[in-house]
């Protein structure tokens, strides 16, 4: 069963569909760690209240490669196979990416390579977009640009403004997250230049 390391910073919303996910027995993993760099992180509380182990490494006043080899310890430490941003508002530095080459996924709210950055839904709107959604991806030394191992799309609506499309995007991202966590536990996929690629055979349920 893949040991997961969650990093968020916020309420920690994909983490709790994950933790749902795997409690209810949808998703074969375990949590090994959640990390927040927020002492006050909503998600925190939420792990602590479910008995996961927790670990609060603030991040101000710190230079980013001394707060990442922190992170990467405590990893490390829990002996952790699969890194899982959900909502860590930190980017993380080249030398963090290459100590769990291949393993760091983080979910974004538009169709990637469209939209990266701050602010996905609202740049959708302004370009006038018919769809959005979301995008799970491998994290490598660039901005959300890594290998996309699926997307689930909404159409944006005539009446939709920032709120509304963020929140019909969030149901999907809940969805997609464990779904391509499974992918990965299972080992079924290959890696193509940009494209993750999944056996063939019987796909894994999230």
């Amino acid at each position: 069963m893949i040991r997961l390391g969650i990093l968020l910073s916020g309420r920690g919303s994909n983490f709790v569909a994950i933790a749902n996910n795997i409690a209810s027995g949808k998703l074969r993993a375990q949590i090994a760690i959640v990390i927040s760099n927020f002492e006050d992180a909503g998600g925190i509380a939420s792990a602590k209240a479910r008995g996961l182990p927790t670990l609060v490494l603030p991040s101000k006043g710190q230079k980013r490669l001394e707060h990442d080899r922190a992170v990467v310890e405590a990893l490390r430490g829990a002996n952790v196979e699969l890194v899982v941003l959900a909502g860590y508002l930190r980017l993380l530095s080249p030398w963090f990416v290459q100590q769990f080459p291949g393993k760091i996924l983080n979910i974004h709210p538009s169709l990637l390579p469209a939209f990266p950055g701050l602010e996905a839904q609202r740049q959708a709107l302004e370009y006038g977009v018919q769809y959005s959604g979301c995008t799970v991806h491998f994290v490598d030394e660039h901005l959300d640009h890594g290998p996309i191992v699926l997307q689930r799309a909404v159409p944006v609506l005539p009446s939709d403004d920032v709120h509304t499309l963020a929140e019909r995007i969030l149901i999907q991202e809940h969805l997609a997250y464990s779904e391509a966590i499974a992918i990965i536990a299972a080992a079924n996929y290959r890696i193509e230049g940009r494209r993750v690629l999944q056996s063939a055979g019987r796909k894994p349920r999230p």
